[in-house]
């Protein structure tokens, strides 16, 4: 696979990598905290980075080919330490967490609070576990909360919502066995789950001594933010620019949630394009410097494939969701359910901003089905 998703390839999930090239990032600088262990010096790609001042980027294991999500330890001015994005709960992921602070002299307690920039299980998973054994906060807002209660929750619906959505959208029945099980093993990497504390876009947050303003983040995950420090122009991202992969940009079903997830995404990266940036802490892949130029080339991505599914409409005259999501990625993804979900829920979202934009129109039949067709312009489709 190349670096950058072109036509026919699995939409590079943040939280959900489809994609096996190595994901070693760059070193950005070595440890200068005073009195606190430099971990990392000769490390492999799974062993924790020091970034300068003292931060350091920790690869928490995922097991996905993307191998790892990137969560932050931030030194903090009393002594103690800030986590940001801790990781998905695993026994790998939490051995890594135990020989770091070990490693680090990092005591029960030492770690001060949890910062999470989104909800889903790669960076959330592990903050209720962290909470436990530090007694810390965890501060997440409260949109991203709802979400979380409503995906894990004890008396969450989503799985049968997310079958249903997907049966009216042209998966077959083979293949919708597999999503009750598929989501219910997320259930327990999330476990246990975290009490929180809320923070809200446009309030700011002091971290590792200094101010920085959290951004409302939209589109990849409800309620989610980045976090901005004009003063040395560094922006923690989460996953809403990545250097060489696109985050997952789903439409899903249920009341309350982005109607047109697509086009909150691409305002979101319209602003992030405004931000000086020279360094950018993304949740997946290396470190870099340009936040603006990044965003402008995922947003340019996002152009073509808007061309190409109506390409394919013109071709087809009328096809469902689930058609044109095996026409763009291939029919291979039936034999991974977990990429197969967030493919046809970024081709849905996909159609769901050619449809508000007067290019494409959804057709609801007699038996529950969607089906989608392009609409004609006197200059011709789009």
């Amino acid at each position: 696979m190349t670096e950058r998703r072109q036509h026919g390839e699995a939409p590079e999930a943040a939280v959900r990598p489809t994609e096996a090239a190595d994901a070693s990032g760059r070193t950005q600088g070595e440890a200068s905290g005073a009195g606190r262990t430099a971990v990392g010096a000769g490390r492999d790609p799974l062993q924790a980075e020091p970034l300068g001042g003292g931060w350091l980027r920790v690869p928490v294991p995922l097991p996905y080919s993307l191998r790892f999500v990137n969560a932050y330890l931030v030194p903090e001015p009393d002594g103690g330490w800030t986590v940001v994005d801790p990781g998905l709960n695993t026994e790998e992921a939490r051995t890594t967490w135990r020989e770091l602070q070990q490693q680090a002299g990092i005591a029960p307690g030492d770690i001060r609070r949890v910062l999470l920039t989104h909800q889903h299980p790669d960076h959330y998973g592990l903050s209720g576990w962290m909470q436990q054994e530090h007694g810390c906060p965890v501060w997440m807002t409260r949109q991203a909360h709802r979400y979380a209660v409503r995906m894990w929750g004890t008396d969450s619906r989503f799985p049968r919502e997310l079958e249903a959505w997907f049966r009216s959208h042209g998966m077959p029945d083979e293949l919708l066995a597999l999503l009750g099980p598929h989501l219910d093993s997320f259930r327990e990497r999330v476990e246990p789950q975290p009490q929180p504390s809320y923070l809200e876009p446009g309030e700011s947050v002091q971290l590792g001594g200094r101010s920085w303003r959290l951004i409302d983040a939209p589109g990849h995950a409800p309620g989610a933010v980045c976090l901005y420090e004009p003063g040395r122009r560094e922006l923690i991202a989460g996953d809403q620019v990545l250097a060489r992969i696109t985050p997952n940009i789903s439409l899903l079903p249920g009341d309350g949630v982005d109607p047109d997830p697509l086009r909150s995404y691409l305002a979101s990266l319209a602003e992030l394009a405004k931000l000086p940036t020279e360094r950018v802490y993304p949740g997946h892949r290396e470190l870099f410097a340009d936040a603006g130029k990044r965003a402008r080339e995922i947003a340019e991505h996002h152009a073509r494939r808007l061309e190409h599914l109506l390409g394919l409409l013109a071709e087809r005259g009328e096809a469902s969701a689930f058609e044109l999501c095996e026409l763009e990625f291939g029919v291979h993804l039936r034999r991974n359910i977990h990429n197969l979900r967030f493919a046809l829920s970024e081709t849905l979202a996909h159609l769901a901003y050619l449809e508000r934009d007067g290019r494409a129109e959804a057709r609801f039949r007699a038996d529950g089905a969607i089906r989608y067709r392009g609409v004609a312009r006197e200059n011709g489709i789009g």
